[in-house]
């Protein structure tokens, strides 16, 4: 009775595990390999730079009567920041102007010459005396001959032409001292004059200084001195400081053997002429292409990389000097490169592998050599070839001989 039963309770067992039948097949999403044409880029952690950063000073002393700014604003190049008292160089432009109408009127004055045609005058009046002179000598002596004169009166008339005489050089001695008295008076007056004109220039130069304009275009930082402080032009601290951010300039270090890679190559220029992408802090990428502008001219020995200087477009001014980022550059070009998600990857001990799908939807490892890692995807030097099946999702499922379910892997930006 016992045997029966048990016999029973087997034949019922047997039955429902039959009817139950074998588990369904793990689903995995599967991608088909093919051959691509892919950029490879690199990236370096960079930082930007004021590379023309200007130091705002002033270039004479004086008060500070108003500051006609906000600390942080964007400026233009001529733009007014500061007005010093102005009254002193005001004064000073005042006097040289003065000096400078009194140094002119002197010239004129000399140009005309008044001493010297007095001079002139007087040895023409003195020159008529001595030919009247002259004349009263040649009418006395044959007069005196023939005694119809006096001895004294010709002895009068030779003396007064000897005083005449003597008159008249004395005369053109004046007339000769004057003509030098007055170039050299011209000479004089007109330097004075050149000299004022410098003087009024300086007087006005530092009127003008007294107005102290931005230097050039930017963002400007605080005032170190406010109003009513005294500014000194020989003072080291500057007053401001106004950075241009439009471009803005950028720097980053490749190590010596990508420099000499690239030189090896043949290709630095070509790589370095190719636009450059900037990843900003919060993972944003800046929306215009840089380009690159210049290297150091060394190595530096602590870290063995060479630094390269960079330029980008920054017209919104949201770029400032001392942000950190990545730059991403593209390097070289891949043709017919086989690529896979990472996440499909398979790292033990040190190896890497990937489980593949054949054409009976069964389970097989793939022992593959990883190359570059572009975004998610991975270039598979070897180990795969143009269309095998790769699982992508559902490799915890599965193990190698096993049949599977395969759909077709799609990435998250692009499942319905």
């Amino acid at each position: 009775m016992i045997l029966c039963l048990a016999a029973a309770g087997c034949q019922r067992t047997s039955g429902t595990a039959n009817a139950a039948g074998p588990p369904p097949a793990p689903l995995v999403s599967v991608v088909t390999l093919k051959p691509e044409d892919v950029a490879i880029y690199s990236e370096y952690t960079a930082e930007t730079y004021a590379r023309d950063m200007v130091e705002v000073r002033g270039r004479v002393d004086g008060y500070i009567e108003q500051r006609l700014f906000q600390t942080g604003a964007d400026v233009k190049a001529g733009q007014v920041l500061y007005t010093l008292d102005r009254r002193p160089y005001q004064a000073d432009v005042a006097k040289a102007q003065g000096d400078l109408g009194q140094n002119q009127a002197s010239h004129e004055f000399a140009q005309h010459q008044v001493a010297l045609l007095q001079a002139e005058a007087d040895l023409k009046q003195a020159e008529a005396n001595l030919l009247k002179a002259k004349q009263d000598v040649d009418r006395l002596q044959p007069l005196v001959k023939e005694e119809a004169a006096s001895q004294q009166d010709l002895d009068n008339a030779v003396a007064a032409l000897q005083a005449n005489e003597a008159n008249v050089n004395s005369r053109k001695a004046n007339v000769q001292q004057m003509k030098l008295s007055t170039q050299a008076q011209i000479d004089t007056t007109a330097a004075q004059i050149d000299s004022t004109k410098a003087q009024l220039a300086a007087a006005q130069l530092n009127l003008e200084y007294a107005t102290i304009r931005a230097p050039i275009s930017g963002r400007i930082g605080d005032s170190l001195i406010q109003v009513g402080g005294l500014v000194n032009k020989t003072f080291p601290t500057p007053l401001t400081t106004i950075v241009p951010l439009d471009p803005i300039w950028l720097r980053f270090k490749v190590s010596e053997a990508e420099y000499l890679g690239m030189q090896r190559a043949g290709d630095q220029a070509r790589v370095l002429q190719r636009p450059i992408e900037l990843v900003l802090a919060d993972g944003n990428v800046h929306p215009y292409p840089g380009h690159f502008q210049n290297t150091v001219n060394q190595v530096d020995p602590k870290t063995g990389t060479l630094e390269l200087q960079a330029t980008f477009p920054n017209p919104q001014h949201n770029i400032l000097p001392g942000q950190f980022g990545r730059v991403r550059l593209k390097t070289n070009e891949r043709k017919g490169v086989l690529l896979v998600p990472q996440r499909a990857l398979l790292d033990l001990q040190g190896s890497q592998s990937v489980y593949g799908v054949d054409a009976s939807n069964k389970v097989a490892v793939h022992n593959v050599v990883v190359g570059e890692r572009l975004g998610e995807r991975a270039i598979i030097l070897q180990g795969l070839k143009p269309g095998d099946r790769v699982i992508v999702e559902g490799v915890q499922k599965v193990r190698p001989g096993v049949t599977v379910s395969a759909d077709i892997y799609r990435p998250a930006a692009v499942k319905k």
